[in-house]
């Protein structure tokens, strides 16, 4: 650009003044090049200037040497907007790598393989650079089998994280150590109310009310196909067996976690039969919440159950795509999918089965 102007400038007739136009080369370099490569192209442009008006007049010509010396003048100032911009991004880039360090720090990615388990995971958050907010999983292995995870922290942002952040730290470190899934689960009810005031405290009306986490805690045994459940307020999993869709629906659902101090009754767990083959789908409300251009909310069950069945994998793929299409890749609230499949379970079918052959949800 510097060069053309230049020579255009300097054939152009006396009346005609291109120089102007060099000062969008130094502009135009520091919005993607640092301060050493903008001040050489600043430098270069206020040559290619004294050229011209050496050519055309002199350098003592009033209009050359305004012109001159305002282009030296935004040149140095590029430079300067240039050190600024690639010392802001430096900041950044430390910033994301910290933050991202952090991000997997509180939620762990899941291992692909544990016991006779396959698992696969998927969080979609919706704040933009963020990895991780008030939806969460883990899993733990037990002498028996597995632990699984997966909840819903009640709020955004940093405040979500650190309550994601505790619930996580406490399920990692109790879960191997209870030997009973209701004991557990009354372990994570106290880390999450241990930083609630207790009812007769509040005094911000409903305040009080909204610190609280859905969750769904499962237990899966390595040597039986009888699988424990107990759900906190969560959206009931989704069991697909064989091409068809159910949900493992408690008969007595708990109240989330930090709600619980209500109950009359201790945590009971629920047991379902979970063959060979069969895979546990876990999700967060964000995704059956999630709404398209039309407002109609996302049908997981129905999606689940058009799919072809090639493992937690494929299958979490084909919901992701299939999701983000179906909302134009804009979500409302953080997502989070975990999908389990037994690839180790004893064969002989049970005389119960959540997912009859002849019906599907």
């Amino acid at each position: 650009m510097i060069a053309v102007v230049t020579v255009v400038d300097i054939v152009a007739p006396p009346e005609v003044h291109l120089g102007p136009f060099l000062v969008a080369a130094p502009a135009i370099t520091a919005s993607f090049a640092g301060p050493r490569m903008t001040a050489l192209v600043g430098a270069t442009a206020v040559l290619a200037q004294v050229t011209v008006a050496v050519t055309r007049t002199s350098l003592t010509d009033l209009n050359h040497t305004l012109q001159i010396i305002a282009l030296a003048l935004i040149a140095v100032m590029a430079t300067l907007f240039s050190y600024r911009r690639e010392r802001r991004e430096r900041q950044l880039v430390q910033l994301r790598s910290v933050a991202q360090a952090a991000q997997e720090v509180v939620l762990r990615p899941l291992p692909r393989r544990i016991g006779p388990l396959r698992l696969a995971s998927v969080y979609l958050a919706a704040e933009a650079e963020a990895q991780i907010g008030g939806d969460l999983y883990a899993t733990a292995r037990t002498t028996q089998g597995t632990r699984v995870l997966i909840g819903d922290v009640r709020g955004k942002g940093l405040e979500a994280i650190g309550d994601a952040a505790r619930l996580l730290g406490a399920f990692r470190a109790a879960a191997h150590r209870q030997p009973e899934l209701p004991a557990l689960v009354a372990f994570l009810e106290d880390a999450v109310s241990s930083d609630l005031d207790t009812p007769g405290d509040w005094t911000d009306g409903m305040d009080g009310l909204e610190a609280f986490t859905t969750a769904a805690i499962l237990e899966i045994p390595d040597q039986t196909a009888t699988v424990s459940l107990i759900n906190c307020g969560h959206p009931p999993p989704l069991l697909w067996a064989r091409g068809k869709v159910c949900e493992l629906e408690v008969r007595q659902p708990a109240p989330p976690l930090g709600l619980t101090g209500y109950m009359t009754t201790p945590f009971s767990k629920q047991e379902f039969t979970i063959l060979d083959g069969d895979i546990v789908l876990l999700y967060t409300d964000g995704v059956t919440e999630a709404r398209n251009s039309k407002g109609d909310f996302y049908p997981l069950a129905e999606r689940l159950a058009t799919w072809a069945g090639q493992g937690p994998d494929a299958l979490l793929r084909y919901l992701r795509n299939d999701l983000l299409a179906y909302v134009d890749g804009n979500l409302g609230d953080d997502a989070a999918l975990v999908a389990i499949e037994r690839i180790g379970a004893p064969h002989a079918v049970p005389p119960a089965r959540p997912c009859p052959s002849d019906s599907s949800t």
